[in-house]
């Protein structure tokens, strides 16, 4: 039995070989802690339940999803309360957005709905490995932008060769940044629209850590003026609202991007189940409270983790979005081989920076995502193990 071509170009995805090595580990007895995957283990907010369970209620909700499409009109207009709320950025429900089964999907339907056979499409490195399986599955290429450490992790967009830009079809970025954390300035949006319109391309915006900021001014990319003649910004209630497992999200912005994305999704799967968007409309509207708590314990567990790291000697101050935290390699460790040292040792997982391109060689990523138990104990396990490291200053 034969299988598509384009799946050889696809690796195994990160997190699920990440996973396999968490079960491996735990088949053989071992306590491991797993700093690795950013999926929350608080609860969703409490309404946010009730609302899904009050919903699931109706028989009418049981049916194929309302506008299936674009989603239910009634979520649309919460998108857009909430992005004028959040962001100061006013949206139309009526065509600038559509709801998504995760910001993951719209990605996808992104490359599918704008990617032609054999065009270029830029990525950055590092970057969510989910990116380039979408480009290919699109039959386009990625084309790797470096994003480096003296440059803050945003891309230099004068460095990418002007007969590259030319034959580009699209642009996949997103800050806050998964895996460096770092943040996207207001000069920085402003220069992304203004090479996107010179050279006629797409941008996707990955928004969905855009709430996870640590003194650090909180902006989408349709805060830039032009943003919505150029691109469209994906985000999600993954992050903010505890609800990874809910599979519900938004894609914002250029009317025929939306379209394009509402065209695919359309012609792939039916939509979210209708009681989930209602719990969504309920997040949105109403959990604001919530999503500042969640900040305030990714805060405290940043310190405690950065304060344990500084005693072993990683003086680096991590880049101040997300809840990861992106540290580099000590000397003579490439990322693969100090994450295996780390859970050999400390039976703590880390997910290795090579995973996320090749600029991520020499860094690691680790989550805050753990009860604060876990995260104490996997402090304990490192402080004992690696303070005969030398690491980058």
């Amino acid at each position: 039995m034969q299988t598509a071509e384009r799946l050889k170009k696809i690796p195994p995805y990160l997190f699920a070989t990440l996973r396999n090595k968490i079960n491996d580990a735990k088949a053989r007895g071992i306590d491991v802690i797993s700093l690795a995957i950013g999926d929350p283990v608080d609860g969703s907010p409490q309404p946010v339940i009730d609302a899904l369970a009050q919903a699931a209620q109706d028989p009418e909700n049981h049916r194929y999803p309302t506008d299936e499409e674009w989603g239910m009109l009634a979520f649309r207009q919460s998108v857009a309360r909430w992005y004028q709320r959040r962001y100061n950025v006013e949206l139309s429900p009526d065509n600038e957005i559509i709801a998504l089964i995760g910001a993951k999907e719209g990605c996808h339907h992104f490359a599918l709905g704008v990617v032609n056979p054999g065009d270029t499409v830029l990525v950055t490195d590092p970057g969510y490995p989910g990116y380039r399986p979408s480009i290919w599955f699109a039959g386009g290429e990625p084309y790797s932008v470096p994003m480096l450490e003296k440059n803050g992790y945003l891309p230099d967009l004068t460095s990418i060769p002007s007969d590259v830009a030319r034959k580009s079809a699209a642009f996949f970025l997103n800050y806050p940044n998964n895996p460096t954390g770092a943040v996207a300035t207001r000069p920085f949006l402003d220069d992304l629209v203004a090479f996107a319109r010179d050279h006629d391309i797409a941008i996707c915006y990955d928004n969905p850590y855009g709430d996870i900021v640590f003194g650090a001014e909180r902006l989408s990319f349709l805060n830039a003026p032009g943003a919505k003649e150029v691109g469209v910004e994906l985000n999600s209630l993954s992050k903010p609202y505890n609800m990874t497992g809910w599979r519900i999200g938004m894609a914002c912005g250029n009317p025929d991007l939306v379209g394009a994305i509402a065209k695919v999704k359309s012609n792939t799967d039916s939509g979210v189940f209708n009681a989930i968007q209602y719990a969504g409309i309920e997040a949105l509207d109403n959990g604001d409270g919530f999503t500042e708590q969640m900040l305030a314990l990714y805060g405290r567990r940043r310190e405690r983790l950065l304060e344990a790291l500084k005693q072993l000697g990683w003086e680096k101050e991590p880049p101040p979005g997300t809840f990861y935290v992106w540290l580099p390699t000590p000397e003579g460790y490439d990322s693969a081989a100090f994450c295996d040292y780390l859970l050999e040792t400390c039976a703590v997982v880390a997910a290795p920076g090579a995973a996320y391109g090749e600029n991520g060689e020499g860094y690691i990523r680790l989550s805050l995502t753990v009860p604060d138990e876990r995260l104490d104990e996997a402090i304990s396990r490192m402080t004992k193990h690696l303070s005969r490291f030398r690491f980058p200053g």
